[in-house]
């Protein structure tokens, strides 16, 4: 029996990632930029096992088997079979012709503009290594999945880098810095809807290649500027030039979405609201104190640094305040509670909003890569190689 189980994270980009100049390989448009978040709150979870007894692959989805014919799943799969097959030559039989059963699941929703699909194809092909002891850069396979997935292979903040060769081979991601580097930088995550979005993200995206005059713009003369300002600003620790690029950035990336013919309408009324108040908590601050940035989805993923959270959460709670005290509001990592000063809410002039807005919050920070679990127990297939949740 051959088993591994790896957990993988998400990351959100500052420097969005929208458009593809080849839709088979997955070669982006630009660079993009993103942080990594910390496993320990939001993760996508796989066990790989590969046995001679298998008839054919399969692989289960959030308790729910699905088809493996999926031309991504194939483009991992083979791609990593072809380097292990490689690697075994004259050495007898390779565990690279048996067939596999695949288990995953994430601990956040998915297909709601979480990444969850970074996540997931990054703990598969992460899996997928181990299990055939491939070694070398991995991340240009995780694209072949799912764009994004290769910026999660790797902690800390992380480059994606566009690449000019028609076969892909330089179109992958690179650290720019580790998880390690700006340990005060934490992440509030602000569910607004956890349903999955009416456009894909793969069928947005094309959508906007075909029709949007802005986005040739963005990818011309926007991006490239930014990406070497943001990442400068990461290096430098410039928390106020990396708020201004972020902000900038996820906002061009929707006007983008609202440019496609028809549009990609990803944001919603309370997505704006959030803004308004990012903005408005940064003018009665005085200085760019958190930066927003939104993917394509309703949800808000906040940047801001460890001294800031206390007082952010206060403000939050106070203009959006809980709704369903079955799901507890601020999940992830503790935060002391403070009072915040009349004089500030009224400097910030926005009115609290009603109840059950905000679904719930994740408080995270900036984490690791994907890690291998090596205890049995948190293996999600059994020893007959089935999901355990359906025994």
């Amino acid at each position: 029996m051959n088993i591994i189980t790896c957990i993988a994270p998400v990351n959100i980009a500052v420097i969005k990632y929208w458009g593809k100049r080849d839709e088979k390989l997955i070669l982006p448009l630009n660079d993009s930029v993103s942080a990594t978040l910390s496993i320990k709150e939001m993760h996508a979870k796989t066990t790989v096992m590969a046995s001679p007894n298998f008839k054919e692959d399969k692989i289960w989805l959030n308790g729910k088997e699905e088809t493996f014919q999926n031309q991504r799943l194939q483009s991992c799969l083979q791609e990593i079979r072809r380097r292990a097959k490689q690697k075994a030559d004259n050495k007898g039989d390779s565990i690279s012709n048996w067939s596999i059963h695949v288990c995953s699941e994430n601990n956040f929703p998915t297909a709601a503009g979480l990444a969850s699909s970074a996540a997931g194809y990054a703990c598969l092909v992460f899996a997928l290594a181990q299990l055939y002891d491939v070694s070398g850069d991995i991340s240009g396979i995780a694209r072949q999945g799912s764009g994004s997935a290769c910026r999660s292979l790797y902690g800390g903040f992380v480059r994606w880098h566009q690449g000019s060769a028609l076969d892909g081979s330089d179109s992958i991601a690179t650290q720019v810095a580790p998880e390690s580097h700006w340990p005060e930088m934490r992440i509030l995550v602000l569910v607004v809807s956890d349903k999955r979005k009416k456009v894909s993200s793969s069928a947005g995206m094309q959508n906007s290649v075909n029709t949007s005059e802005l986005l040739k713009y963005r990818v011309s003369h926007c991006v490239p500027q930014r990406t070497e300002a943001i990442v400068k600003a990461i290096i430098n620790k410039d928390f106020d030039t990396f708020a201004d690029i972020t902000m900038k950035d996820s906002n061009q990336f929707h006007a983008v979405c609202l440019d496609t013919f028809p549009p990609n309408v990803y944001m919603n009324d309370t997505s704006h609201a959030i803004v308004n108040l990012i903005h408005s908590y940064n003018t009665a601050s005085e200085k760019n104190k958190v930066t927003y940035t939104f993917d394509a989805g309703p949800n808000a993923c906040l940047y801001l640094l460890q001294s800031e959270v206390p007082k952010l959460l206060a403000v939050l709670n106070h203009i959006f305040p809980a709704g369903n005290e079955s799901v507890e509001y601020l999940q992830g990592i503790p935060v002391e509670k403070q009072a915040v000063s009349q004089e500030f809410i009224a400097a910030i002039g926005m009115q609290p909003q009603e109840p059950g807005l905000l679904k719930y919050m994740i408080h995270t920070e900036v984490g690791v890569g994907p890690q291998v679990l090596n205890e049995p127990r948190h293996h999600l297939l059994t020893d007959a190689g089935f999901p355990k949740a359906s025994v």
